[in-house]
């Protein structure tokens, strides 16, 4: 008897996080505001964001791992395809701000990556898988702070093409475009 409530208990230990993760967040969902310390230092808060920005936020499991390592370098690479759209983006894991900060320098990462040791905001993100990692899901939220799309087939050799691809998508307005030239207004004159 005693055996069996004892593998009771352990199996409803291992099957805590599953539940205590299940926010269910989906398109058109408000995001769950977030205050976490970035690499560089600074404390970032989606609420600073809101009726200014769209903010994407990519969550990767740990860093210095392979898959890890290719997305970081694909946004430090064509990270400028993002910034051409009216929008924040960040990579956030779960690892301590030492482990973020030694892999953002070695990856020169040029973005902000935040770090959530509490598990706290990945629990509300419902992003935290069974080995208590953040699982690769990147979500996209408005200036109005809702969620726009939630992305769980990620490449990460292609990340930052396929998060310009998706703003563009999702009507994100361009910033500092070039106006668009009326050819019939630029006649030479002679």
């Amino acid at each position: 008897m005693i055996k069996q409530l004892s593998k009771l208990g352990f199996i409803a230990f291992l099957l805590l996080p599953l539940t205590a993760a299940a926010t269910d967040l989906k398109v058109g969902d408000v995001a769950p505001d977030f205050k976490l310390q970035a690499t560089d230092g600074h404390f970032y808060q989606l609420s600073d964001y809101k009726g200014k920005q769209n903010l994407v936020l990519a969550w990767y499991p740990m860093a210095n791992t392979r898959g890890c390592t290719l997305e970081c370098k694909s946004l430090v690479e064509k990270g400028h395809l993002i910034r051409e759209y009216n929008a924040v983006y960040m990579m956030a894991s779960v690892d301590d701000l030492e482990d973020n900060q030694a892999f953002a320098r070695e990856q020169k990462a040029d973005f902000p990556m935040l770090s959530d040791p509490t598990k706290e905001t990945a629990k509300a993100y419902d992003v935290l898988n069974l080995v208590r990692v953040a699982s690769r899901v990147t979500f996209y939220i408005g200036t109005d702070g809702k969620i726009l799309k939630i992305d769980e087939d990620i490449n990460a050799k292609t990340a930052a093409e396929d998060i310009a691809t998706t703003l563009a998508e999702l009507n994100v307005e361009k910033v500092n475009q070039e106006p668009e030239v009326n050819n019939s207004e630029t006649a030479q004159v002679e």
